[in-house]
């Protein structure tokens, strides 16, 4: 299915246990609620080939910040944890001010547009048959929610990837890739959806100028 650069229709489905969140006063909302997507078994091992060669081309082609510490082979949570208290020690020896911005990207995965996807990798000449493979894996997806009282008919998946799925995280570190290089200068720190900034200067004044251009330049290009 590699080598034909298609994802076959029977795997793009899937079914979405709805699950009630415990504690909440009101249950007339979607966020009241869990979703667990199942997916099929043979997807899981297509996808799981598809993730080791993609995150091979992804070093290769230099697609992701250096600094990005996950959904990367050898790269984990430790990293990010053990970077950041790091950076700010050195920052801090010349006895400067260390500031941090904290950022995330809010419901990243849910909003992947397949085709922006592909007009990035294909910019990045990411190899055609790994391209359209992602594109096709994307694509013409639908879901099913299971729970009581309702009728189990399919729904199409118009934007998004498939919760649980393996290259699911590493597709979104392609996706958001370009807000990553948008940061010209200064330490980066990215764990998926997050994002880590700290600045040093004589002031936190200074610090806070520093780091509101930083996020005005993030919000132009995003």
């Amino acid at each position: 299915m590699v080598a034909f650069r298609y994802h076959p229709p029977a795997l793009k489905t899937s079914n979405s246990a709805i699950l009630d969140k415990p504690g909440k006063a009101s249950y007339d909302r979607p966020a009241s609620f869990h979703i667990i997507v199942l997916l099929k078994t043979v997807s899981k091992i297509l996808k799981r080939v598809m993730t080791v060669r993609l995150s091979a081309i992804a070093h290769s082609k230099g697609l992701l910040h250096l600094t990005q510490c996950s959904s990367l082979l050898g790269i984990s949570a430790s990293d990010t944890s053990l970077f950041l208290p790091h950076e700010v020690k050195i920052l801090q020896r010349p006895r400067l001010r260390v500031s941090t911005l904290f950022l995330d990207i809010k419901a990243g995965f849910d909003n992947i547009n397949a085709s922006t996807l592909r007009a990035s990798l294909l910019a990045k000449r990411t190899p055609s048959y790994m391209i359209d493979l992602v594109s096709s894996f994307l694509s013409e997806r639908s879901c099913t929610l299971v729970f009581q009282d309702c009728p189990n008919l399919p729904a199409p998946v118009l934007v998004g990837r498939p919760q649980g799925s393996l290259i699911s995280p590493l597709l979104l570190l392609l996706y958001i890739a370009p807000l990553h290089f948008a940061i010209s200068s200064g330490i980066m720190l990215f764990y998926i959806d997050n994002f880590s900034i700290p600045v040093a200067s004589d002031s936190h004044r200074g610090n806070i100028r520093h780091l509101r251009r930083t996020f005005r330049g993030l919000a132009k290009s995003g």
